[in-house]
């Protein structure tokens, strides 16, 4: 059964921006461990090798397919534990480049929001070519999901991508369709 997809669609600085939440039920501190220490985030989304000091990782996502070539993430913000933003400029299909700017917020939840011990996740990505949402939407939401629960210990591999997608790629299509 397919996940309610949960992204929404904003606007910052003249763009559209596709942005997630979680709740995790873990420290932010074991969160932002998930992300950012290669050994663990090769559970959910992939690993990656470099000097972060350096202001640039090579990065390999391990679920991609087999022959994924590895990426240089520009690190352009790092405020540990609680902000990451990063850059990736890759060829597309069409010999074209490809920019993907990500970001990523992390704050302790209150008790409105799951109590001690949860953490609020957000997730951004703009969008500049709404064809994208239909496949980055499921996407970012698979690997979302796989991060909070690799991060809590439960059954990564129980996640399966053909559960986001296509099941979820009518709901971005239609939040990211320019307005008439």
């Amino acid at each position: 059964m397919a996940p309610t997809p949960t992204g929404t669609r904003e606007q910052e600085s003249g763009d559209d921006v596709l942005v997630l939440t979680r709740r995790i039920r873990a420290s932010v501190a074991e969160v932002w461990a998930t992300l950012t220490q290669s050994a663990r985030s090769a559970a959910w989304i992939g690993t990656w090798t470099g000097d972060p000091a350096s202001g640039s990782i090579e990065f390999t996502m391990a679920f991609e397919g087999d022959a994924v070539e590895p990426q240089v993430f520009t690190i352009d913000s790092c405020r540990a534990p609680t902000h990451l933003a990063v850059t990736s400029a890759a060829p597309d299909d069409e010999g074209s480049t490809e920019t993907w700017h990500l970001e990523i917020d992390l704050s302790e939840a209150s008790d409105d929001d799951g109590g001690p011990g949860t953490t609020l996740l957000r997730f951004s990505q703009p969008i500049p070519d709404p064809s994208w949402a239909e496949s980055v939407g499921p996407g970012w939401e698979y690997y979302l999901d796989r991060l909070a629960a690799a991060t809590v210990g439960a059954d990564v591999q129980a996640i399966d991508f053909e559960d986001y997608y296509p099941a979820q790629s009518r709901h971005y299509a239609e939040l990211f369709i320019p307005e008439q």
